[in-house]
């Protein structure tokens, strides 16, 4: 509305919708002058009707009722202990330790809104990481929405990626890998193995940008993910950041294990698969043997590495999320290599909790190790290699 000056500038005024006001044409100023403030203040009780209506507005009625029922009803008050192991993948008790130690960084600063408890968003992110289901089927079994349960999983991964360093861990001096030596000689006869050594694949959605370094040998967008583990099948390290097309033996060589393990000077060893280059500190499968105790050696070697390729299994199977049957993780490369480690940990947690494996009747898929298509890594040196082979001779040899 402009300001009228004078009776010829306006020939009619609007005082309220649906109503016109035509002054005469010897109209003063003084009432045009008025006109202007009756106009104004019926813009004025307008707009303040309107702002009523919007604040009157009623909530849905689901937003109090799921509040409700998350307050009243929690899962760890309702399920029993199998139960909550079924669907989360982890005992009560560790749940609990696990709410005590983020529960600070997952709880909200106000309960404006019906703001999530931290054991909530702690619960529907364990329930994304066992299922791999769509955030809104994971949401309509804990009273949330999609975007609810998006924050909850970004949330509750943040907050465990920090406790990663205190769960997966490789062991430093001697004290700790003479156990694990112990175990894998008594196992496999071969000595000084603290771990084998495997790649896995976790599926991603596919990239616009760069897409093409993700896609792996098997056809579909994947991180390459290395992992070691000790004889019980616990993760002692992983690697989590490079795209589906990188090669296992370029993964292990850039590793901090990796490094490690050529400056070890002979105190330990890992075994991999013959998808690896054969070093002293990294022991792989003889590819022709010759006589009974290479094919000895072989099978002692199978039989140790074997623990590895089931860890991984019980891992995928345990978090299906990172299972290639349910899609896989449908998130940023960063975003899946945090998800994979915090699943990892958790992992970890449920096997020394002596947590159940899987759910009965369901199988992993064979995930194949990549070895007779890349038998020969094109960045061998001769050097290193002949030494690994030395070494596994006078292993061979001595042994079996």
């Amino acid at each position: 509305m402009g300001c009228l000056q004078s009776p010829n500038q306006c020939t009619a005024v609007c005082t309220y919708p649906g109503m016109v006001y035509i002054p005469p044409r010897n109209a003063s100023v003084q009432t045009m002058a008025a006109i202007q403030r009756i106009v104004a203040l019926r813009a004025r009780q307008r707009n303040e009707q309107r702002r009523g209506e919007r604040q009157g507005r009623p909530r849905s009625c689901l937003v109090e009722i799921n509040a409700a029922l998350r307050d009243n009803l929690a899962p760890l008050d309702v399920y029993t202990d199998a139960a909550i192991e079924e669907r989360y993948r982890l005992l009560r008790q560790a749940i609990l330790q696990l709410l005590e130690v983020i529960g600070g960084d997952l709880r909200r600063p106000t309960r404006r809104s019906y703001a999530l408890s931290p054991q909530t968003q702690l619960l529907a992110a364990l329930r994304f990481y066992a299922t791999g289901s769509f955030l809104q089927v994971v949401g309509d079994g804990h009273g949330l929405c999609k975007a609810s349960v998006c924050r909850s999983v970004e949330a509750v991964t943040a907050a465990l990626l920090r406790q990663v360093p205190a769960h997966i861990h490789f062991p430093d001096t001697r004290e700790e890998r003479a156990p694990i030596q112990q175990q894998f000689f008594g196992r496999s006869n071969i000595p000084q193995v603290v771990g084998a050594v495997d790649g896995t694949l976790v599926p991603i959605i596919t990239l616009h940008e760069d897409g093409h370094l993700f896609i792996s040998r098997k056809g579909y967008a994947a991180i390459n993910t290395q992992v070691i583990c000790d004889h019980q099948g616990v993760f002692l390290d992983v690697v989590a950041r490079w795209p589906g097309s990188t090669h296992d033996a370029f993964v292990f060589q850039d590793s901090a294990i990796g490094r490690e393990a050529a400056m070890s000077k002979g105190e330990w060893r890992l075994i991999g698969d013959s998808g690896y280059p054969l070093r002293p500190y990294l022991f792989t499968p003889v590819a022709n043997p010759q006589d009974a105790r290479e094919a000895a050696y072989n099978e002692a070697h199978r039989l140790a590495r074997g623990i590895v390729e089931r860890s991984i299994g019980r891992w995928k199977m345990r978090f299906r999320c990172l299972h290639k049957s349910t899609g896989g993780l449908l998130f940023t490369p960063a975003k899946a290599c945090a998800v994979i480690c915090v699943t990892a940990m958790l992992h970890n947690i449920a096997v020394r909790a002596r947590a159940a494996c899987v759910p009965e009747g369901e199988e992993e898929e064979e995930e194949g190790d990549g070895g007779d298509v890349h038998r020969q890594v094109e960045d061998q040196r001769a050097q290193d290699r002949q030494a690994g082979v030395e070494a596994r001779r006078r292993v061979i040899a001595d042994f079996f």
